[in-house]
């Protein structure tokens, strides 16, 4: 019933930026803690950041390989997820995924996450 739709992906220059988007359907979208992960060709799919539901509150938590590069935010009023990824990397280079969980606790497992986009390319170029 929860559908999610990756925009944003492209081809950029190491060192340049990108904004990811994800636009959720449905009203509860402040009540799910949300995702994003990423995978490269012939590796498995990754954490990448996570944020919670509630308002005004330390709810992020970053994978230590983009820690102070990507940053994650949420607009409830748009029902749409962000990650800007800012430095970029060749390693960055993968499809990026959002997901979302009804979960009452932040989780980095992929098989907590119950509703998936179906992603959108990010290469970086060297």
């Amino acid at each position: 019933q929860v559908q999610l739709v990756e925009s944003g992906g492209g081809l950029v220059q190491a060192g340049g930026s990108l904004r990811l988007s994800c636009a959720a359907s449905g009203r509860a979208f402040t009540s799910y803690v949300m995702g994003w992960f990423r995978q490269a060709p012939g590796k498995e799919r990754e954490f990448v950041a996570l944020i919670g539901p509630m308002w005004g509150t330390v709810n992020t938590d970053y994978s230590g390989s983009v820690k102070g590069r990507f940053t994650i935010s949420r607009d409830n009023a748009k029902n749409t997820l962000y990650l800007q990824m800012n430095s970029l990397k060749p390693e960055d280079t993968a499809t990026y995924y959002c997901a979302a969980t009804r979960r009452n606790s932040y989780s980095w497992k992929i098989d907590d996450y119950e509703y998936w986009g179906q992603g959108t390319q990010v290469t970086v170029s060297s």
